[in-house]
């Protein structure tokens, strides 16, 4: 449990009368290299707590569980928060001894390495307070090291307008160009600051029959991807955590990954995205064929289909792609 709030002021506001938090974590780690698909340029590598059911139903199940025993046991009144209110859920989690957050700016537990997933309970009862666990990175700096976008201007600091994580799930928009390469083929979230940590020797996999891992989105193929249409991205992921995120960002992130295969057998995949509906998708559909056609042939298809363009962002991509092919 963390420090009684009350102590620093009610955390956000959410809940001027809470007394105590609770914190759970739940391990979702998994045997094997979560960064396989890293090396398969065909193929898409999606999150590891993005590979398994939605884990913000379960953990809110069990907060609630636990939140009703407590309240039958001792009274007081309780509220349950999964991303589901501005709950700054690492540094309470540090606070309640859970672990401590590392350079990367995530938590990290010496029995469960990174792969924790959190969910908070706000109570009217005065509880124990656990101790705080001290940082133990030491002078470690392989997280910081290995971000792709270098995300991190210092340790314990991120600049999420980097942050991959961030670029794939959350930003609306055109993603910026000098980020598209690094991207890689990370289609939906980043998990490299998490993987190359250290205190993950002592991580076992998680065995969580409720957040069980898809076989069919461990390395999933691009071109079947670049297929979807909304009724279909709907029906895949549904129950995921990818779903949220909307068909057209995500096919957005997939042609992106295209671009970075090297592929030419994949230029078929973006060539039938240049009439989508989305100006996002056609968008990063030109940018993925500047990368994968040799001049004449990209210069060619900008002939047949760039002035029937009307969407600035795309005329935008088609623009700075053909100034790249006449260089």
């Amino acid at each position: 449990m963390a420090e009684e709030p009350g102590k620093r002021g009610s955390p956000h506001g959410l809940w001027p009368e809470v007394k105590s938090i609770i914190l759970l974590g739940i391990n979702y780690g998994m045997a094997g290299d979560p960064m396989a698909p890293l090396a398969e340029p065909d193929k898409g590598t999606i999150a590891l707590y993005a590979r398994r059911k939605d884990y913000h139903e379960t953990i809110k199940g069990r907060l609630k569980e636990l939140a009703g025993y407590l309240k039958a046991k001792a009274g007081g009144e309780v509220k349950v928060f999964v991303d589901t209110a501005p709950v700054m859920e690492k540094p309470l989690a540090a606070a309640a001894g859970l672990g401590w957050q590392g350079k990367n700016t995530l938590l990290v537990s010496r029995d469960f390495g990174s792969w924790l997933v959190l969910g908070a309970i706000y109570t009217t009862l005065e509880l124990p307070v656990n101790a705080a666990q001290h940082d133990l990175c030491g002078s470690c700096t392989k997280c910081l090291d290995i971000c792709p976008t270098a995300a991190f201007p210092q340790p314990y600091v991120l600049d999420a307008r980097r942050c991959i994580s961030y670029l794939t799930i959350e930003h609306p928009g055109v993603i910026a160009r000098e980020f598209r390469e690094p991207i890689g083929n990370r289609i939906f979230g980043c998990d490299d600051c998490l993987a190359v940590c250290p205190w993950n020797k002592f991580a076992t996999a998680s065995h969580d029959m409720k957040l069980g891992l898809r076989e069919d989105l461990m390395a999933p193929d691009l071109a079947a991807l670049a297929k979807l249409d909304d009724a279909e991205f709907r029906k895949l992921f549904a129950g995921t955590p990818i779903k949220r995120t909307g068909r057209d960002r995500f096919v957005r992130n997939v042609l992106i990954a295209i671009g970075n295969s090297g592929d030419a057998a994949l230029a078929q995949s973006a060539i039938a995205l240049l009439g989508d509906t989305s100006p996002l998708v056609r968008g990063m559909a030109v940018w993925a064929l500047s990368r994968l056609l040799a001049g004449p042939a990209f210069t060619g298809l900008a002939a047949q289909r760039a002035a029937s363009e009307n969407e600035e962002t795309v005329c935008a991509e088609w623009r700075l792609a053909l100034e790249k092919s006449c260089a």
